[in-house]
């Protein structure tokens, strides 16, 4: 799970899980990521993502994995 937050500079994502401010969690996939940003995130954090907190959100989920594996590759 990664924390997000909710700081005076805007939302980001909080690697370190130690940022000061109102946090939520999403799993660490880029499918739950992207349904995050499109509402359910917002909610949590009970503030609007503006372009500038999506665009920073969106650079980060870029970096996760597609989707999660299945085991079955063995």
């Amino acid at each position: 799970m990664l924390r997000i937050v909710r700081t005076a500079e805007g939302v980001r994502a909080d690697p370190t899980g130690k940022l000061a401010g109102r946090g939520a969690y999403l799993h660490d996939k880029r499918s739950c990521w992207e349904r995050g940003i499109k509402g359910a995130l917002a909610h949590a954090l009970k503030t609007e993502l503006s372009n500038e907190d999506r665009a920073r959100l969106e650079e980060f989920m870029n970096t996760l994995p597609e989707a999660e594996s299945d085991g079955s590759a063995m």
